[in-house]
């Protein structure tokens, strides 16, 4: 499980997080819904020691999160974080190369995990090319690849619908399931309602810095109250 307890964080003087009690339980999709601006990408940062906050904790599976770069080094091998902007992720000129970089950094044999990880998101063969030619979405699937690559209990994706096409995010509901089934733990956040019902199982809505809703139901948001607004394209639940 993910928790934080009465976390408070803020950009200056500007307060963003204000008392969050989350919980994203283990096996589960959480999903982490909000307008832009509500707060979600700074709390989801919170989980795999990206921010410190200012006052409250952060536990992953019941043990409170250490600042020191050995724990933090710890931290990021269990719980993963693909930011929305996949430049914002991609450290090398080659598909292989990024998504071998974290097995290596960790001494692990990396050839095997590297054709593991690009297998799973669709890239089988890219290694040999140049991250600066792939497309929008191709680059979502490299990050995504250098983070499973690490074998993450949890991933963490923040706005992964982000430039997809309709294609794009009925393959990334799919590949949820999928890595859900294995055991990998989600939470994710979106402003899109239609894509949270069909990848949740739980579901909290940030306003504001602080939590306006908690529910095992998508139906039980008001989403619209919130002002979230659904996709063009159909993704099935």
């Amino acid at each position: 499980m993910i928790r934080t307890v009465d976390l408070q964080f803020g950009y200056d003087d500007r307060a963003v997080l204000r008392g969050v009690d989350f919980r994203a339980e283990s096996g589960d999709v959480t999903v982490l819904l909000g307008r832009n601006g509500a707060g979600k990408s700074t709390l989801l940062k919170h989980f795999n020691g990206l921010l410190e906050p200012d006052d409250g904790r952060v536990l992953v599976d019941g043990d409170p999160v250490r600042y020191d770069d050995d724990s933090l080094t710890d931290l990021r091998q269990t719980v993963g974080f693909v930011f929305q902007d996949p430049d914002d992720q991609l450290v090398a000129p080659t598909v292989g190369q990024d998504v071998a970089f974290g097995p290596i950094n960790l001494g692990n044999d990396s050839e095997d995990t590297v054709q593991w990880a690009l297998s799973r998101v669709g890239l089988d063969g890219y290694e040999d090319r140049l991250c600066s030619r792939l497309s929008g979405g191709e680059k979502k699937r490299v990050a995504l690849a250098g983070v499973l690559a690490m074998k993450p209990s949890y991933l963490i994706l923040d706005e992964p619908t982000a430039g997809l096409d309709g294609d794009g995010t009925r393959a990334l509901v799919e590949l949820i399931r999928e890595l859900t089934a294995e055991g990998i733990s989600f939470v994710v956040s979106t402003h899109y309602p239609d894509f949270a019902a069909a990848v949740g199982d739980s579901f909290t809505l940030l306003n504001d810095g602080e939590i306006a809703c908690r529910a095992s139901s998508f139906g039980e948001i008001p989403a619209r109250e919130y002002g979230l607004r659904n996709f063009d394209s159909v993704v099935d639940p």
